[in-house]
């Protein structure tokens, strides 16, 4: 039988045109389930509240079952729930307004028998460690789409961050432009260079008027 993978905590700071803007907290409960909070903190939370808490479940080969998304975002508060039936090949979007109770949206959409959300595809990769100068493809569906995302693998860097510095192997994900966000943008990741795999930066790159969100590793604990 195999030993479960020790759960793993990740939270962050986010920073925003030199303003501590957000924290986030990211924890892999072992092979089977993410969580993960998101929050504006300080002034940008005057202006932009955000709070928002997500699950996901998934079977070996983080292979997506279940997602949920509870948002929110300013005046703005729905649930999100999506279902992935591997054998019916399928996956059923739902989304409703928390202030109403009514349904905002309902879809069901063809998927591969093993597709990723966007956190299981980050421990995917965490596995399948591709090295620089490679690009690997990712099957992604949020409910609503499903897309081959494709990951660069850049380089080596040595990152700074307010826990130590790593090395480390950056990546970008092409996951903006309408692949499977309609913003435009750039996502970059940073896992460390060793066994651990830890992600300890990320950095969204948005158009120039909103500006880049770095979120840096500020604690990590293994349970």
């Amino acid at each position: 039988m195999t030993a479960q993978a020790p759960a793993e905590t990740y939270s962050y700071g986010a920073e925003w045109r030199f303003l501590r803007s957000g924290e986030v907290v990211l924890k892999f409960a072992g092979d089977s389930r993410t969580e993960m909070t998101l929050k504006t903190v300080g002034l940008v939370s005057t202006f932009m509240n955000v709070d928002d808490k997500y699950a996901a479940t998934f079977d070996p080969g983080f292979c997506a079952l279940t997602l949920l998304l509870t948002a929110h975002e300013g005046r703005k508060q729905r649930e999100t729930k999506v279902t992935y039936d591997r054998e019916r090949k399928s996956a059923s979007y739902l989304e409703k307004d928390l202030k109403t109770d009514k349904v905002v949206s309902v879809k069901e959409m063809e998927i591969p028998s093993c597709v990723h959300e966007v956190t299981g595809a980050l421990q995917k990769l965490r596995v399948l460690r591709p090295q620089p100068g490679t690009t690997i493809e990712l099957p992604i569906s949020d409910g609503k789409k499903l897309i081959s995302a494709r990951v660069d693998s850049l380089a080596r860097e040595r990152v700074k961050t307010p826990v130590g510095e790593f090395d480390t192997v950056k990546y970008e994900a092409f996951l903006f432009n309408g692949v499977l966000y309609r913003r435009k943008g750039r996502l970059f990741v940073w896992l460390t260079d060793d066994d651990r795999r830890m992600p300890v930066q990320i950095k969204i790159q948005l158009p120039f008027y909103i500006g880049t969100v770095t979120l840096q590793l500020e604690k990590t604990q293994t349970e």
